[in-house]
């Protein structure tokens, strides 16, 4: 297939059957890209998609010949401006990279080198690949800072990564990218780790600086949604195989293949009917909740006795200090939580959305006492947990669990995965080794989990078993406050769906009262009886879910919504057409 969106008839990237395959121990080998055919012109996008392991990020690497030096065993021919990067030497490879084809990377915190400026290396990358003096390559390293929207950049490109946000670092790894002004970018899920609205923002950038500059741009991700907007022509992957292909519009409006149809039905969307609840809210409790912020607009008290009030949060804070503060000098506190109040009810799912830096997960581990509020009160169950003692607070905590965003790094590489959810049970003490592994066992079938797979460690899992893994952890104590911190960020939509509705199948079974923080409005509306948006350390909105969605009041959960991505193509033009207005007139 060939995207198309230019005068011009030859290409100038082309993939032939493309063929990538790992070798494993005992002469076994590992399919991961399967006879792969496509062609992209300038000016056009292509957008390459489907689940972690159908060989997406395994093409991406080889666009760029970055399999030399692996175990990879690649046939087939990746024609880059008439040099196929499978056969050419390594000194051709090198010359082609950067000039003519260039890569942005998923986590730019890895992607950029933390002892050197964010300027620096960019002009390294620059004079290696154009000879240019120092002074030419600051010139042009500022010149793409400021094409890719960075703010100050005369004086921002001296800033080292750690000093960017996550959006600043991934606007820096593009500027790099387009530093040699290569004919073809590659973006291999440039948005994964970044909350929705920063997501927009460099879709739009990717976007703008294609149409200013006329490069070809293949963009692979595991979401349709990210895609919608920009991609001409999309690939569906599935098992190292292009199982679907063709223009936006076909593929994501009218799929023909079973494994396309099963991503979009997967994708959290905003014009989806809402799923049943586990408590019913109604249009009168728009901005309601007892204890509610302040400045939560509109908000009045129309709690009713029933449900009771599980956690009451009263005027909550915390602020930490800023390092000059520690030098002696005088500087105003980070203020990650600012005096929040509100009301959780028994057995309801309250979503806690915003952005990065909105506070919600300080809130979250105050929610559980994993932090101290520097002021105010959690009462749990009649208790101010905010306020006594550890070894006062050691009987409450088998009712106070959390589960974690990253299943891998808050499991126990060491331990099996039945011991790591026997842990809990051992520690209160319950019972003899065998009641313990049955009782394991049977928390690990009612999660999907193989109870034979008892003796397993968490790196012969994938992301989505090693969640449910977190899961069975913290419910192995029949907790009455489950918190859930980001649990489905890092997953595919499918997996995504798949831990959505286990929740909702526990919480049902189990009669839990879940908070479940995200930054993803589409994902909160698919479990949430209400939501609380967060922001500046602030709620700025509290509704039940179906009158925030439709009716929200606050500009900021407005912002937050239409960042949502459309899986309409021209939809989604639309959307960022309007985004693009709305910042001209800012």
């Amino acid at each position: 297939m060939t995207a198309t969106n230019s005068d011009s008839t030859d290409p100038v990237l082309e993939v032939k059957g493309l063929t990538i395959d790992f070798p494993i121990r005992g002469g076994e080998v590992v399919h991961a890209v399967k006879d792969l055919s496509f062609s992209v012109r300038a000016g056009s996008a292509l957008g390459i998609v489907g689940q972690s392991g159908s060989g997406k990020s395994a093409t991406a690497l080889s666009l760029l010949g970055l399999h030399r030096g692996t175990p990879a065993r690649v046939s087939g021919q990746v024609l880059v401006d008439g040099v196929d990067l499978v056969s050419a030497t390594d000194t051709e490879v090198r010359k082609l990279r950067a000039s003519k084809i260039a890569m942005v990377f998923q986590d730019p915190l890895t992607a950029l080198d933390p002892f050197h400026t964010i300027g620096d290396q960019i002009s390294e990358v620059y004079r290696l690949h154009t000879g240019a003096s120092r002074a030419a390559a600051r010139t042009r390293t500022i010149e793409v800072l400021e094409q890719v929207r960075i703010p100050d950049a005369g004086r921002r490109h001296r800033a080292h990564p750690h000093e960017f946000s996550g959006g600043m670092r991934q606007r820096a790894l593009i500027a790099m990218a387009l530093a040699c002004r290569p004919a073809v970018l590659v973006a291999d899920e440039p948005t994964t780790a970044l909350d929705v609205t920063v997501q927009a923002q460099i879709l739009d950038l990717l976007a703008e600086v294609q149409s200013e500059t006329g490069m070809a741009l293949v963009l692979i991700s595991h979401d349709l949604g990210v895609v919608a907007g920009t991609a001409d022509e999309v690939v569906v992957m599935h098992q190292g195989v292009a199982v679907e292909s063709g223009s936006a519009e076909q593929v994501l409006l009218d799929p023909q293949h079973a494994y396309t149809q099963g991503l979009l039905a997967a994708m959290p969307r905003l014009d989806s009917p809402l799923p049943e609840r586990v408590l019913g809210g109604s249009a009168d409790e728009t901005n309601a909740g007892a204890g509610g912020n302040a400045d939560a607009e509109g908000a009045t008290d129309v709690f009713d006795a029933e449900p009771a009030v599980l956690v009451r949060i009263e005027d909550v804070a915390k602020h930490y200090r800023r390092g000059g503060a520690l030098l002696g000098r005088r500087t105003e506190p980070v203020r990650a939580v600012d005096g929040v109040s509100l009301d959780l009810r028994s057995g309801e799912t309250l979503g806690l959305v915003g952005e990065s830096g909105s506070g919600k997960t300080t809130l979250a581990r105050m929610l559980v006492r994993l932090l101290e509020p520097s002021a105010g009160s959690v009462v749990f169950s009649g208790t101010n947990i905010s306020a006594i003692p550890e070894r006062q607070l050691r009987p409450l905590r088998r009712d106070l669990q959390m589960v974690f965003q990253d299943p891998l790094s808050s499991l126990n590489p060491r331990r099996s995965v039945g011991e790591t959810i026997a842990d809990p049970l051992r520690i209160a003490g319950q019972s003899s080794d065998t009641e313990i592994r049955t009782a394991v066992r049977e928390l690990m079938t009612n999660v999907g989990l193989d109870p034979d797979s008892y003796d397993r460690f968490p790196h012969e899992f994938s992301g989505g078993m090693r969640q449910r893994v977190g899961i069975a952890r913290a419910l192995a104590l029949r907790p009455k406050l489950l918190v859930c911190d980001e649990p489905v960020a890092s997953l595919d939509v499918s997996t995504q769906a798949v831990i959505l509705d286990l929740l909702r199948d526990v919480q049902r079974e189990y009669g839990l009262t879940v908070v479940f923080v995200a930054h993803d409005l589409a994902v909160v509306r698919q479990i949430a009886d209400r939501v609380a948006v967060m922001r500046h350390g602030r709620i700025v909105e509290l509704a039940d879910t179906a009158t925030l969605f439709d009716a929200p009041q606050h500009e900021y959960t407005r912002t937050l919504l239409d960042a949502v991505p459309i899986l309409d193509p021209a939809a989604a033009r639309a959307q960022r057409a309007r985004r693009r207005e709305a910042l001209a007139a800012a």
